[in-house]
């Protein structure tokens, strides 16, 4: 009774009088919070990653982390695309899902006691849904329509509706957002881009022209956006037949070919047999010399038949006058009606000429060393019909047997030709190309023009000349100063302007050469000449002389060649018998085939170096002429100390010099015994002095003496040398004279351990030889 006086409203006064109960009545039953709400979850389709995709994450109020709530899930895919984590509550599709096969999963989640299995939370309903990609392209209905629309319609006429279907999701992104262009059929067709409606774009189009076009319709989702999937059709529109045209004599193509029949005209005649028959020709008019008639024996009939081409654009009607005669004279009073006449209408008909180049041939001229790209030239083709159809000019039109290499490309729409790879004029100095053009949208594809086009590739000075071989050049020992050794002569790979005159030079470096000198002839070649008097090619066997020529180009280009320079043993007429083997590019060198008196001296150096106990180290070179190494070989492999001279001198135990034979020589005869050496010379034992220089006169005097036993000038007392050897010395210095030829039959006689060096020796002999 107090609220009613209070003037609060009654809804206030109820509201108050709840709280009232609430608080003196005692509880009232409470509505419980729910401890997980899920409406649905979103997995992308076509997952292809290597783990599996995690979709989402199921968590009740009543998980305090302690591990004691199991969840489960139950329903579509339930263990077979989904998993749950038992412990987390984490879904994972574990296999590809496509939206197009099921775009969405009902699936049931329980959280459970661990211990008890009962639901601590209700059972909860949700969905996943499968996230669509763009992973199909729009599909028309058929690869393959057919529409018709009557000639001569106005420009914008419906002709047929195509639509696609894209797979994709239309309610997600633009994956299913389609539209369409038209990919063949101008100029004309055209296609509304959202609701794929083909329509006409020309107006008057003539079935007696053309009567079957081919329009190509593409449809791409994304809308239309770079990245979009596309599919294709093909619509065959056929021109129907109106009643446009008055009936004509004859009709004929532009394409028909010359002595083709086009008509037959026939008279009467009230005559019979001979007397019926008749001559036809045609009159003098401004089109008589494109037509011929002659007369059917059989139905004297006039054939009339095409002399000349047809050119429906020059000329389209044509208006003959035909005679007729009779073969026979008339008689009679009706003599003056002998012949008659009459007009004969020829209309032309258009046909599908292919397009013709303005050219038959072109000539076009690029420079080698364009980049790539460079444009050469262009080309022009137009349609010689009176529809004047757009020209197409694609890369495949090149002729590729004319282009093997793939080294030019010609623009579709501007006919331009570009080069498509680098150019070089010494291996390709030009190439015919066969161009080829079609008109668009044409299906007729024999309908094309063709040209040819010659491109000439350019010069530019990028070779260098080269000495003409060979660069391996012989030089006979007797040469004289001022002698003209070689003369050089160069190439050059470039055009002439860029090659000849050629300047031929020394390099820097070698133009005080105290052997050999360059002369430039002014002539494109060039002169060795001596500058010294005799060469020897046991001392030198090479020499190596770097020339230098230049060409005249811009800018010019310089090559050098290094000449290897054999010196060589000549005959009476100059031509080489025996050359150096050896290399050598500094000074003069020695070799076996020098004065003997040579190897004494070195024989002398080394064995005062190794007396001193110094290395000597020799090249590789030196040691293939001179063999000097023998000095100490009969030390053998346990010898470790220095050679003594005293071996040259004492031989050991006391044997006298004459008391060894000669191994090199072949043994003489005395009193028809068996064969024993010898000696002609008994050499004199030499004192107990170490004066080298006495001792080594003494030895060469006492072999100069002796003229009967080769060599002449060897050093009697290497006899020794490889004591304890069965096979005795085998050094070259006794066993090879300076210039006479040796004879190495008597190694056969030596026994079977030196079978090899006796055949060795042999052959070498007959290669000689």
């Amino acid at each position: 009774p107090g609220l009613e006086s209070s003037g609060l409203s009654d809804f206030v006064q109820k509201e108050v009088i709840f709280v009232c109960f609430v608080l003196f009545c005692g509880n009232v039953p409470r509505r419980r919070k729910r401890g997980w709400v899920w409406n649905q979850f979103f997995v992308l389709e076509e997952y292809t990653g290597k783990e599996p995709l995690h979709v989402g994450r199921l968590h009740s109020d009543f998980d305090n982390g302690d591990g004691m709530i199991r969840y489960t899930l139950e329903g579509e895919g339930a263990g077979v695309a989904f998993v749950i984590d038992d412990h987390t509550g984490d879904i994972h599709a574990i296999q590809s899902l496509d939206r197009e096969e099921k775009a969405q999963y009902t699936l049931l989640a329980r959280a459970l006691d661990r211990r008890s299995n009962q639901s601590v939370e209700p059972a909860s309903e949700f969905i996943v849904r499968v996230q669509d990609i763009n992973d199909n392209e729009p599909l028309f209905a058929s690869n393959l329509f057919r529409a018709s629309v009557p000639e001569m319609s106005q420009s914008g006429t419906f002709v047929i509706r195509v639509t696609a279907h894209d797979a994709d999701d239309p309610m997600y992104g633009s994956s299913a957002k389609v539209v369409y262009s038209l990919v063949e059929g101008h100029p004309y067709f055209s296609v509304d881009p959202e609701t794929g409606e083909i329509r006409t774009t020309q107006a008057g189009m003539d079935r007696e022209a053309r009567d079957h076009y081919q329009v190509v319709i593409q449809a791409k989702d994304m809308w239309g956006k770079r990245g979009g999937l596309t599919g294709t059709t093909t619509i065959a529109v056929t021109l129907t037949d109106i009643n446009d045209n008055p009936p004509r004599f004859i009709n004929i193509r532009e394409s028909t070919p010359v002595f083709s029949t086009i008509g037959r005209v026939k008279t009467t005649d009230a005559d019979v047999g001979e007397n019926a028959m008749v001559t036809y020709n045609i009159l003098p008019s401004q089109s008589a010399e494109l037509f011929d008639i002659i007369t059917d024996p059989d139905t004297q009939e006039g054939v009339i038949k095409l002399a000349k081409p047809l050119d429906y654009e020059a000329q389209s009607l044509h208006t003959l006058r035909v005679g007729v005669v009779n073969t026979l004279a008339l008689q009679g009073p009706a003599r003056a009606l002998a012949k008659d006449e009459a007009s004969i209408r020829v209309l032309v008909l258009d046909s599908n000429e292919p397009p013709e180049f303005d050219q038959h041939g072109y000539e076009m001229q690029v420079a080698e060393d364009v980049p790539v790209g460079t444009l050469v030239g262009t080309v022009s083709a137009k349609d010689p019909d009176a529809a004047k159809i757009p020209i197409r000019y694609s890369t495949y039109f090149i002729d590729r047997q004319s282009d093997l290499g793939f080294m030019f490309d010609i623009n579709a729409s501007t006919g331009e030709i570009r080069t498509r790879d680098k150019l070089d004029r010494e291996q390709e100095a030009s190439f015919n190309l066969l161009l080829k053009a079609s008109e668009i949208s044409e299906s007729d594809t024999s309908q094309i023009g063709q040209a040819t086009a010659v491109v000439r590739v350019g010069d530019v000075n990028d070779n260098a000349p080269e000495i003409v071989p060979p660069t391996d050049l012989s030089i006979c020992e007797n040469a004289y100063i001022g002698e003209v050794l070689h003369v050089l002569s160069a190439v050059d790979h470039d055009e002439p302007s860029n090659g000849p005159i050629f300047h031929f030079t020394l390099t820097k470096g070698t133009n005080s050469n105290p052997n050999f000198t360059l002369q430039d002839n002014l002539n494109n070649t060039a002169s060795i000449i001596s500058k010294r008097d005799h060469f020897n090619r046991r001392d030198v066997s090479h020499y190596v002389l770097p020339v230098q020529v230049m060409d005249s180009g811009f800018p010019p280009q310089a090559n050098v060649s290094f000449l290897t320079l054999s010196i060589c043993k000549c005959n009476s007429k100059g031509i080489p018998v025996v050359c150096g083997t050896r290399a050598s590019h500094g000074p003069a060198g020695l070799s076996h085939g020098g004065s003997c008196s040579h190897s004494l001296i070195i024989v002398l150096f080394l064995t005062l170096r190794r007396q001193q106990k110094e290395p000597f180290m020799l090249e590789e070179d030196d040691a293939l002429d001179n063999i000097i190494s023998y000095d100490d070989e009969g030390g053998g492999e346990e010898d470790t100390e220095a050679f003594d001279i005293s071996a040259l001198q004492r031989p050991e135990n006391g044997m006298a010099v004459t008391s060894k034979p000669r191994e090199d020589l072949e043994p003489t005869r005395l009193h028809n015994g068996p064969q024993k050496y010898s000696p002609n010379v008994v050499l004199q034992q030499p004192n107990d002095s170490l004066d080298i220089t006495s001792f080594i006169n003494t030895r060469v005097r006492e072999a100069d003496r002796d003229p009967g036993i080769p060599p002449y000038d060897s050093i009697q007392a290497y006899d020794y040398e490889g004591v304890g050897s069965v096979a005795g010395s085998l050094s070259s210095l006794t066993s090879v004279s300076c210039d006479n030829d040796q004879n190495y039959n008597y190694l056969q006689e030596w026994g079977p351990r030196f079978h090899m060096l006796a055949q060795l020796y042999r052959n070498s002999e007959e290669k000689f030889d």
